[in-house]
């Protein structure tokens, strides 16, 4: 989980990262959003990047750079299948 606080922060950070504001400021946050949130919590609290690390990681990725986004999806589909393995074992209690 992220904090709020920690969210404004990547706001201002990460360009790629413009969830929609609506009444009362509050931020609506779209799939794709949610996607690069966790990215970038992975980037910075579990492989040990810092800010501007992951920011050129994040452009390199996006830039569709195949050496780069290979290990990294790959990682994604990793965690992915860890999180289901966790629900599967909840829901089977």
């Amino acid at each position: 989980m992220v904090k709020p606080h920690v969210l404004r922060y990547w706001e201002q950070e990460f360009s790629q990262l413009n969830p929609v504001k609506r009444r009362g400021n509050r931020r609506y946050y779209q799939r794709h959003e949610v996607q690069l949130i966790r990215r970038i919590r992975s980037l910075l609290y579990i492989e040990g990047f810092t800010i501007s690390g992951a920011k050129n990681q994040i452009e390199t990725e996006a830039s569709g750079d195949q050496n780069a986004t290979t290990p990294v999806r790959k990682k994604m589909v990793e965690e992915l299948i860890h999180e289901i393995d966790e629900v599967v074992a909840i829901l089977s209690e």
